[in-house]
């Protein structure tokens, strides 16, 4: 069995389960809330396990995609809604993790508001260039960026995303200052980086990969410790820089004062 299908599978067992206050649970479509826009990623990932679950649920699962704020708008959205099992949230590290580090007025709160469901996916940042910037590895752009500090501008897909994180973590490891420009998704992003309007781009795998396949954009960097496909460059002066930053995607459930739709056993990866 693929790894989306057994996901999906794990996650339509966990509602059902759960869900067995209310016997014929689920009766109508669930809606799963998107943290981003449509295009990215975690909308990619989103819209595979909606499919998959279908079956298994026997009820359709609609996919509404409420970007911005880091993910802070749907989780909003989600912990106000009405907590009956049938409005799910879909996010990533961003909206449930890195916020409360970043701000103390978010308007939910990412443990009493959800509950978890069930992890979906680990991923993995690139940071690629535009061939036209006229660099080929990690160390010809980070002796371009301390020539010219803050000229090459960079696109992320949101401030305090991963994306943004990795460019930080890189910005300090390196020594160097680079111009981030922050999108509220992929789709835009990908547009004007390939289009030349920006130098570089710090994004999740399947978001640079056909960019980068296509000849269009070229990787210098990876987060992971463990792909062998890219080049994963540590600059000499700062060794164990490039470690992972990698972005997960959980489907939590507004629990206040609701039927419970998540069992012990599926809320158990709390820490992932």
């Amino acid at each position: 069995m693929r790894r989306s299908s057994f996901i999906a599978a794990a996650l339509a067992a966990a509602l059902a389960a759960g869900g067995a206050a209310a016997q014929d649970y689920p009766n109508r479509p669930i809606r799963l809330v998107v943290a981003f826009a449509a295009g990215g990623t975690t909308d990619f990932v989103a819209r595979q396990l909606a499919e998959r679950a279908k079956a298994s649920l026997g009820q359709s699962i609609v996919v509404e995609n409420k970007p911005g704020a880091n993910g802070a708008i749907g989780a909003e959205y989600v912990a106000k809604s009405e907590p009956d099992g049938y409005t799910l949230f879909f996010s990533t590290a961003g909206a449930l993790a890195i916020n409360p580090s970043m701000r103390s007025d978010l308007p939910y709160d990412p443990i009493k508001d959800f509950t978890p469901i069930v992890p979906v996916a680990r991923n993995t940042v690139l940071f690629a260039v535009n061939p036209t910037l006229g660099v080929a590895t990690a160390q010809e752009m980070i002796a371009r960026a301390k020539e010219k500090p803050g000229t090459i501008t960079v696109a992320i897909t949101g401030v305090g995303a991963i994306s943004h994180l990795a460019i930080e973590m890189l910005q300090i490891a390196a020594g160097i200052k680079l111009q981030y420009v922050p999108y509220r998704g992929a789709g835009q992003a990908v547009a004007d980086f390939i289009g030349g309007q920006l130098n570089a781009m710090s994004a999740e795998v399947p978001v640079l990969m056909p960019q980068i396949k296509a000849g269009k954009a070229t990787i210098l960097a990876v987060s992971a410790q463990n792909r062998s496909d890219v080049p994963r460059p540590r600059p000499r002066s700062s060794p164990g820089s490039t470690r992972p930053s990698t972005p997960w995607c959980a489907t939590p459930r507004c629990a206040a004062g609701s039927p419970r739709t998540a069992s012990p056993r599926s809320a158990a990866p709390r820490k992932t």
